[in-house]
């Protein structure tokens, strides 16, 4: 490791060559991390089980994986500028792998949560990184590609669960299955790793203060508010949707599976599909209108109380929201201008994953105070505020497409 500060300056000095193959490494950097994180949760009763642990104490343990990839959002913020994110990822994908096998030996509900804590280290710290690299790829092809790469990791994400449900019906044991996943992960971003190129040529003093600056301005605190308010719309989703199915509308409980299905699977097609509308359109003008489609949506599956409408409803919100965060980090890189974008993105990445953890508990503590029904209202009423956000505020302030 001591050429590490030579090669990381190597990286950045690259940053003025051409793209060549770095869009599929950083994408398959997404894909794989999705894998990896997803594969895990269909094992989730099994270790409830296994250990012997309450709904109470697993939920406790399970709070080390959000509050390591807090962590880790912010330690990147002091990372990448130094190291850059080429490296970063190369580094973290391998903790990342590693780290992963100790959650499937974790013997107690405090080993749990320990494991879980360093796993969400090492994956948020992959998260930022692999987001900051998505920004550089991006100025250096000169096109959106962000919400493209955000849908290969629900892809991956897709992927992971199926790998994972199949691993359990197979007997194939969580410490087996990551470490098979982890080696063919850190295997294949390795290799690929050096398509990667380097976040900025700025001087190291210049940037850091460009940084510094970036990171707490008022746009990055607002770009936040923004990731903070979709993630916590997409915990919402994940986790209450089928609730709001099954108790609320009387759906058998395979119909209430599809609600989070129908919002995953639209979010998908969003993302996959969604570079040819920003390539038309600004972001001020598109994610409004986005934004509008999921509360219409949404406030009509609330009103009717139909199960039809409301799958129909959660695919608006997939809809809706598939755009916000990759857009979110495009427009945190370009606050950074000519300084590592990496700890702009950190901030926004780890207020959205505040939004992210908060928004189910909130829905449910509200759902005890008022009805699940009533406590749903509170998206559709999100989307309209960041419907006014992307449409009046700064955030997403860019020239207009090329037609």
């Amino acid at each position: 490791m001591s050429d590490l500060p030579c090669r990381t300056e190597q990286d950045r000095s690259g940053a003025s060559k051409g793209p060549g193959a770095a869009p599929i490494s950083v994408g398959v950097t997404f894909f794989v991390q999705a894998v990896l994180f997803a594969s895990w949760t269909a094992h989730i009763p099994g270790v409830e089980a296994t250990l012997g642990l309450s709904d109470g104490t697993l939920g406790t343990a399970l709070l080390g994986l959000p509050i390591g990839s807090v962590t880790a959002m912010v330690l990147c913020g002091w990372l990448l500028p130094r190291l850059g994110s080429p490296w970063l990822i190369r580094i973290s994908i391998v903790g990342y792998a590693v780290a992963g096998i100790g959650v499937g030996l974790a013997d107690s509900p405090v080993v749990l949560f320990v494991a879980l804590y360093f796993w969400g280290l090492m994956q948020g710290m992959v998260d930022v990184a692999m987001n900051t690299q998505a920004v550089t790829v991006e100025k250096a092809v000169g096109r959106p590609i962000m919400s493209r790469l955000h849908g290969m990791w629900s892809v991956g994400g897709f992927a992971g669960g199926l790998i994972g449900s199949g691993a359990v019906g197979l007997g194939i044991g969580l410490t087996a299955q990551l470490a098979v996943l982890g080696v063919l992960a850190v295997v294949a971003v390795e290799v690929l790793s050096r398509h990667l190129i380097g976040d900025t040529s700025a001087p190291r003093s210049r940037a850091d203060r460009a940084s510094r600056r970036s990171r707490w301005s008022a746009v990055i605190a607002l770009l936040g508010a923004v990731a903070f308010a979709s993630m916590l719309c997409e915990g919402a989703a994940a986790d209450w949707s089928a609730a709001y199915l099954r108790n609320e509308l009387g759906t058998s409980a395979a119909t209430a599976g599809l609600g989070y299905a129908s919002f995953a699977l639209a979010m998908v097609a969003m993302r996959l599909s969604g570079t040819g509308l920003q390539r038309r359109f600004r972001p001020t003008a598109l994610l409004p209108v986005l934004a509008m489609v999921f509360a219409c949506g949404m406030g009509a599956a609330l009103i009717l109380r139909q199960p039809v409408v409301a799958l129909l409803g959660f695919a608006c919100m997939g809809l809706g929201l598939g755009l916000v965060v990759p857009s979110a980090f495009s427009a945190a890189g370009r606050v950074a201008a000519d300084a590592n974008p990496g700890p702009s993105i950190a901030a926004v990445a780890a207020l959205g994953w505040c939004g992210f953890v908060s928004g189910p508990p909130l829905i449910g503590h509200l759902a005890d105070l008022v009805g699940l029904d009533a406590a749903l209202w509170v998206l559709p009423c999100l989307a309209v505020i960041l419907a006014l956000v992307a449409r009046f505020g700064r955030a997403f302030a860019e020239p207009a497409p090329s037609q």
